[in-house]
């Protein structure tokens, strides 16, 4: 009888807190994601760390035996320095030294990839008046590239995605659901074919050094606004027309940004997945909800200021009743009346 008693508590406390229990859980997959992603990681990428590592030590115990005027301390100076100017994309190699990280259009592509915080890190502000000047220009500019951003999804989605769903639905009596999956599914292969696969097939011919699995690669880094850095178009040595290149580029991030939000917005908007995030998410109070805990209030403040004065009235009966008679200590005695 106990174990049935708990069973059946239990069972009420998990079906009362649905939507905290399914948070819970999705906190833990997503932890579990993390590590497996870490584990992952570290196994494929540390043996290659390792090697570069032993390659670069060989290379430089080799320098110094050929060069024996040269001591190790004087090299480790001037390599520490040159690393440091290449972490500010100055490269000082006599092949790269004709391309300016500060010129109009590769400022133009640097202030789009903050605006869009893609943030590639190939190039970073050098004085303190830039570097000053780049949190205040972010902290106006993200929340505007926000609101432009919303502005512009939400009137494409209404030609892009409501009306075609709606119309399809009604001209040939098909279930809404079913057309908003076929529909996101078509724009999501649309967009892939669009901003992937063809841009990745035309990076792979203009950029030398890089195959079509490296330009896909830039192409799912820069869009989902990752934005490592390891692979940045326009940077190589005496790339023709660079300034109209830089200009391209930034159209592309900018009309990708958008349509993979539009992508996004479309497949928020199915009835499956609205249904799958309601799972994790607290439940609002409906204003009925809220008009019966009122309601509920004010008749419980009623009971009990009902009880209130009935306990009132019936103290003041006991009094009432309970109260001397006085008589007078003479009874009937003429006299003392």
């Amino acid at each position: 009888m106990l174990q049935c008693i708990t069973s059946n508590s239990c069972v009420r406390l998990i079906q009362t807190h649905k939507s905290t229990w399914y948070f819970l859980f999705l906190v833990l997959g997503y932890i579990l994601y993390l590590i497996f992603g870490a584990v992952v990681f570290s196994s494929v990428e540390l043996p290659y760390e390792d090697l570069l590592r032993q390659e670069l030590r060989t290379i430089k115990k080799q320098f110094l035996q050929d060069n024996e005027c040269l001591s190790e301390e004087r090299l480790e100076k001037f390599l520490e320095k040159a690393l440091e100017a290449s972490n500010y994309g100055v490269s000082i190699l006599n092949n790269a030294s004709a391309n300016w990280n500060w010129d109009f259009t590769s400022s133009l592509f640097f202030a789009s990839t903050v605006l869009s915080t893609t943030g590639y890190g190939h190039t970073a502000p050098l004085s303190n008046a830039g570097k000053a000047f780049c949190i205040v220009y972010s902290l106006v500019g993200i929340p505007f590239t926000l609101l432009f951003l919303t502005a512009v999804v939400q009137r494409i989605m209404v030609f892009s995605t409501r009306r075609p769903i709606t119309y399809v639905s009604t001209r040939w009596g098909l279930s809404k659901p079913l057309v908003a999956v076929v529909h996101a599914t078509l724009l999501a292969i649309v967009a892939a074919s669009c901003f992937f696969i063809i841009p990745a097939a035309i990076f792979s011919s203009l950029e030398e050094n890089w195959n079509f699995l490296e330009s896909f690669y830039f192409c799912f880094i820069s869009l989902s606004t990752i934005g490592l850095g390891d692979y940045v178009p326009g940077e190589s040595v005496n790339q023709r027309f660079r300034q109209l290149y830089k200009v391209g580029i930034t159209v592309y991030l900018l009309l990708g940004l958008v349509v993979m939000l539009v992508v996004l917005e479309t497949f928020c908007e199915l009835q499956q997945l609205k249904t799958l995030r309601k799972m994790f998410y607290l439940k609002k109070e409906k204003p009925q909800d809220r008009l019966a805990i009122l309601e509920h209030d004010h008749l419980a403040f009623t009971s009990v200021s009902h009880q209130t004065n009935a306990s009132s009235v019936k103290e003041g009966k006991c009094k009432e009743v309970s109260m001397p008679v006085l008589t007078s200590p003479g009874g009937d005695d003429p006299m003392i009346r």
